[in-house]
């Protein structure tokens, strides 16, 4: 294959526990050079965290080790390699128990890995730890793609890593093999874009998607696959026959989920997302184009993860009549038992005024407490139960309330980029230190024209949001963001107009008290908002009901707002 001929490089997962049989669907599917597996998160890293402490040589996706057993040996014929973040906390140790499947099976494979990102036993030094208590049980920086564009120029068939951004298991790959350097700033930024729209696996291709209803067959859709050009260009498509869509929707959708402003920045650049250029190809084909790049920051991202102590919960029905007055009965003599510290209630109004079922004559009580005393958050399970006789008529949980479980916590730090080194470790057992670029040239100037006319006066018919506009949302640590896209120029002009973030919070009341910013995409005809610490301290610790912040893009769109006749009628 020729440095200038595309890349095809595929995506089998995008969180650890997704498809299990995705890697081969993908290659068996049709043609590719590469597939990539997603398989952390900020949560996911704490899960392994924890699988450290109780056995030091894990802490990395067990589920991939078995992907590759199935699996590897067609990887091999087809000559396809496996570019993959599975090793987790502990990359070394999943490329050595890689290769003792390998000579199991009798394979002619060989393995790489990078490392470098683990910084927990330095955290204290960095400064991004406490002496004592505030020692973290995970501190990994987030590395750039340069270590594994290493190892697959030295031959590698198989290379893992541990916590590198979720887009440089693509960049990597297009690094090696169209030769870019550290300065090709606009190839490395649209590589960025396609490796962010790969790595959610099948949200590219239809999954979570605000149009669904308009996919032909949405129930089991086919992971993504990028064909990158020596450009940085790339086409996002699927293997032939798959389900799901490939849409300039679809795809913005994903461009838009855990993003902040125009700037997305990464260890290797800072690829600016206002500037992509989406255009339908054809079926389930789309063209990302036009991505600028700018330098990387001066320091990198690091993932810290700590126990922050127990919680436990219960959840209370109440049925029929006098739903106020049930669940201030409820929560008086639980406060009164243990305390009010700590303690979260939400009361959910599933209830249905004459109701023809008992569950929609219910509603929800809901109540978490937070403790750094283990014995209190038992105590919490007792004094719910203890209430079983005593409290409001009908009363009953929907589950046993149990022992208390820890809880962690999650938060950013950040490190100077000289305190991290990045190393690959090839097949043969090399050692290489990744040398980290130095961007000395001076910043491009770049800015969006913000004046977009409004749309002309007309009447209005009120209807769900959601009849004129997508949304995808998500979380990043204890904070949310929310992108909103129009499927029109006329759409997006009503958009950049109306949806302030005043008019955010009215119609999201959740937020009515948070930090909001909101930043325009106008290529993608899209707005996204980042709304602080509506997580508490992240998925792990969060008590909302939605803790990563998943379906509040479909809330938003479910909210009644009085919109233009012209749009509405021209949707239908």
């Amino acid at each position: 294959m020729s440095a200038g001929s595309p890349l095809l490089i595929g995506n089998a997962s995008g969180f650890y526990g997704d498809r299990f049989d995705a890697v081969r669907e993908m290659l068996d599917g049709g043609p590719l050079h590469v597939l990539t597996g997603d398989y952390l998160a900020e949560l996911t890293m704490l899960i392994l965290g924890r699988d450290r402490m109780k056995d030091p040589k894990l802490g990395y996706a067990k589920t991939f080790l078995r992907q590759m057993e199935a699996n590897l040996g067609l990887a091999k014929d087809k000559g396809v390699r496996i570019v993959a973040n599975a090793g987790g906390l502990t990359p070394a140790g999943l490329a050595d128990a890689l290769r003792e499947l390998v000579q199991r099976l009798g394979l002619a494979v060989s393995v790489a890995h990078v490392e470098g990102d683990d910084l927990r036993e330095r955290a204290v030094d960095l400064g991004l730890a406490r002496h004592g208590p505030g020692q973290p049980l995970t501190a990994n920086a987030y590395l750039g793609a340069w270590g594994i564009a290493e190892c697959l120029r030295a031959g590698a068939d198989v290379v893992v890593t541990g916590r590198v951004t979720d887009a440089s298991l693509v960049v990597g790959p297009a690094i090696a093999h169209f030769g870019w350097s550290p300065r090709d700033l606009d190839q490395l930024a649209g590589a960025t874009a396609a490796g962010h729209v790969l790595e959610c696996g099948t949200q590219a291709t239809g999954g979570n998607y605000s149009f669904f209803t308009e996919i032909a067959d949405p129930s089991h859709p086919g992971f993504p696959v990028a064909e990158l050009h020596a450009d940085g260009s790339s086409v996002i498509t699927k293997h032939p026959g798959t389900g799901g869509a490939v849409t300039v929707d679809t795809v913005t959708a994903q461009l838009l989920y855990e993003i902040g402003g125009a700037d997305y920045p990464g260890p290797d650049v800072t690829a600016r997302f206002d500037t992509a250029e989406l255009t339908q190809q054809g079926p389930d084909r789309v063209r990302i184009a036009g991505v600028r790049g700018f330098p990387p920051p001066s320091t990198l991202k690091v993932c810290l993860n700590s126990v922050g102590g127990w919680r436990n919960a219960t959840t209370f029905a109440l049925c029929g009549l006098d739903v106020e007055a049930k669940a201030d009965l409820a929560r008086g003599q639980l406060e009164s038992a243990i305390g009010t510290d700590g303690l979260t209630w939400t009361l959910a109004r599933t209830d249905h005024p004459d109701a023809d079922t008992e569950e929609a004559a219910s509603a929800l009580l809901h109540v978490t407490i937070k403790t750094s005393d283990p014995k209190r958050a038992k105590a919490f399970s007792r004094a719910a139960i203890e209430l079983a006789l005593a409290s409001y008529p009908g009363f009953h949980v929907t589950a046993p309330p149990s022992d208390g479980t820890p809880f962690g916590v999650y938060r950013a730090g950040y490190v100077a980029r000289e305190d991290v080194q990045q190393v690959a470790v090839l097949p043969g057992g090399e050692r290489v230190e990744i040398a980290d670029a130095v961007h000395d040239q001076p910043e491009r100037d770049l800015s969006w024209e913000d004046e977009v006319p409004p749309s002309p006066s007309e009447p209005t018919t009120a209807v769900p949001l959601g009849t004129l506009f997508g949304a995808r949302s998500g979380d990043k640590g204890g904070d949310a963001n929310l992108g909103v896209w129009a499927r029109s120029d006329a759409g997006f002009r009503w958009l950049v107009h109306e949806l302030s973030v005043d008019r955010l919070r009215h119609l999201l009341p959740e937020v009515a008290d948070l930090e909001v910013e909101r930043h325009q995409f106008p290529n993608l005809r899209a707005v996204n908002f980042v709304v602080h610490g509506l997580l508490g301290e992240g998925v792990a610790s969060s008590t909302r009901f939605d803790p990563q912040a998943k379906a509040l893009g479909e809330w938003l769109r479910a909210r009644v707002a009085d919109l233009p006749v012209s749009l509405v009628e021209g949707a239908r």
